[in-house]
């Protein structure tokens, strides 16, 4: 244990250093029944698993001030249904998810767009309505994100800001 300078020590103390032990466990192996060997299970309801995921909840809502709305649109929808497609995003690159996976999911349903293309915003209304409501409404919150095609998730941000507002179509494959 460590101890100040001023501390009488006495000279005959012996140092303690660091000593293996003498037995060493042998390496962990997932063997246990719940275990899942290999990579996540895909299918129908499954989501897209990854790591660190409720650090984009922080990231959302770090990014609130600069979401834009139409009137009937409802903040905690937008975000739950953006947070689909930027974890789905995150996920295809088996990482945690960063700002640029809400950016453009965001940026691709037009809520970082003062003036979004009217169609748009008459498609996404009812896609995001409700979505606030985790519960109730998963499966409609799924649609929204694998509305997305991989094209577009794959993308950097500064692709999908090129392309925007000109295609908005191809990158949500309407």
């Amino acid at each position: 244990m460590a101890a100040p300078k001023f501390t009488p020590v006495a000279p005959t103390d012996a140092p303690r250093a660091y000593g293996s032990p003498e037995h060493v466990p042998e390496s962990w192996m997932p063997d246990r029944p719940g275990d899942i060997v290999g990579f996540q299970p895909h299918g129908d309801r499954l989501g897209a698993q990854g790591p660190d995921q409720g650090y984009a909840i922080k990231l959302a809502r770090a990014l609130r001030t600069e979401l834009r709305l139409q009137p009937g649109e409802d903040l905690d929808d937008v975000e739950r249904g953006c947070l689909g497609v930027a974890l789905r995003r995150a996920s295809m690159f088996s990482r945690a998810p960063v700002v640029h996976d809400l950016t453009i999911a965001f940026r691709v349903w037009g809520f970082l767009d003062e003036n979004p293309p009217a169609e748009l915003v008459a498609m996404r209304m009812p896609l995001f309505e409700g979505l606030r409501h985790v519960t109730h409404h998963y499966t409609e919150a799924r649609v929204v994100a694998d509305q997305v095609p991989v094209e577009t998730l794959r993308s950097t941000p500064g692709e999908v800001e090129a392309r925007y507002p000109d295609e908005w179509r191809a990158l949500l494959g309407a």
